[in-house]
């Protein structure tokens, strides 16, 4: 069964964005103007704007769901829950990384500043546990101990990929480590959420959660090739933007530690003061290409998504939702290589 991934992606951002609006709706006037800018929904001035996110997490969420059951009944507040913790790591991810670009228009901290999109970034995440015990079920508990656990999975490896960027010996497992919380844990907890929401037993929501988990791995080994090597008229986000920074992505670390002559190059580039731009930072992509980097991260992305499908079809599930899941996992994997 072939399904439209651009078509559960949009069913799911309507299905969702009437929560997400109304959680947003909640806040004082200038934190909801700025939150509202960053969702896409308004432009500076307050006029509506048509731009929204991929709601790829809304449409894990809805589709673990489904792949147990249906739709139940803290469904839709689970899907604006993931989003709006999502969307607190992305406004506070473009303060701290300095990135001026966000789906192919200027960041919220350069429109507002810096002060106006971190507090707007703090009201999301209070929002994300909000939307889960305004009207409590039986699950609720449970539900708020995932996404908070996933959320502070998201924050100390926020911290360490910060904390990466001023140190020379970052080893590659504690990398990995580090994308298992930034990325991974966010994605485990939309699928886990979902799968509880329609009544799954533990052992079935644990299978969801590593599904995402696994999932979440390969979506951040292609953000990082991308973002050495995409384009950004298409992925909305500048080219080379970590490698200006210094950032140790999976792809960097592997070729730090890769024992190359490209990798002991680059080592010398990245403890060079002089900043790393222009011909500069193309060089440090080419070196990261020529220590095979590059194809290790494909290869790991690969070896990944095979674990996730594995999780994913324990005890022989299948079905449409769960062929959804595959094939929306490999629209993300496939993007943009």
């Amino acid at each position: 069964m072939t399904i439209a991934v651009p078509t559960v992606l949009t069913t799911s951002r309507k299905q969702v964005e009437p929560a997400l609006r109304a959680a947003v709706g909640e806040l004082d006037d200038h934190t909801r103007r700025v939150c509202e800018y960053h969702f896409g929904w308004v432009h500076a001035d307050g006029t509506p704007d048509g731009r929204t996110g991929k709601a790829l997490r809304p449409a894990l969420v809805f589709l673990a769901a489904r792949a147990i059951a249906e739709d139940g009944p803290g469904t839709v507040r689970a899907a604006a829950a993931v989003e709006l913790v999502h969307n607190f790591s992305l406004l506070h991810d473009d303060l701290m990384d300095d990135d001026t670009s966000r789906r192919h228009r200027p960041t919220a901290w350069t429109v507002f500043g810096r002060p106006a999109a971190l507090l707007a970034g703090d009201a999301l995440l209070a929002l994300g546990t909000n939307v889960l015990v305004d009207e409590p079920i039986a699950h609720t508990a449970e539900s708020v101990r995932i996404l908070s656990s996933a959320t502070g999975g998201l924050i100390v490896g926020q911290a360490a990929d910060l904390g990466f960027e001023w140190r020379h010996d970052v080893g590659l497992a504690e990398c990995l480590r580090m994308v298992e919380g930034k990325t991974a844990a966010l994605l485990g907890c939309a699928c886990a959420l979902g799968a509880l929401t329609a009544g799954g037993d533990a052992a079935t929501v644990s299978r969801l959660h590593a599904f995402g988990r696994e999932l979440g791995m390969a979506f951040q080994l292609v953000d990082d090739v991308l973002g050495l090597w995409g384009d950004p008229a298409t992925t909305g986000k500048p080219v080379l933007s970590d490698l200006r920074a210094r950032k140790k992505t999976a792809p960097v670390v592997h070729a730090l530690t890769s024992g190359t002559a490209a990798g002991e190059r680059l080592r010398g580039l990245y403890q060079d003061p002089e900043p790393l731009i222009g011909s500069r930072a193309e060089l440090a992509a080419d070196l990261v290409r020529q220590a095979g980097s590059r194809d290790w991260a494909e290869t790991e992305c690969e070896r990944r998504l095979t674990a996730a499908y594995a999780h994913l079809h324990t005890g022989g599930r299948t079905g449409p939702a769960v062929d959804a899941l595959t094939e929306l996992a490999e629209f993300i994997v496939r993007r943009q290589w």
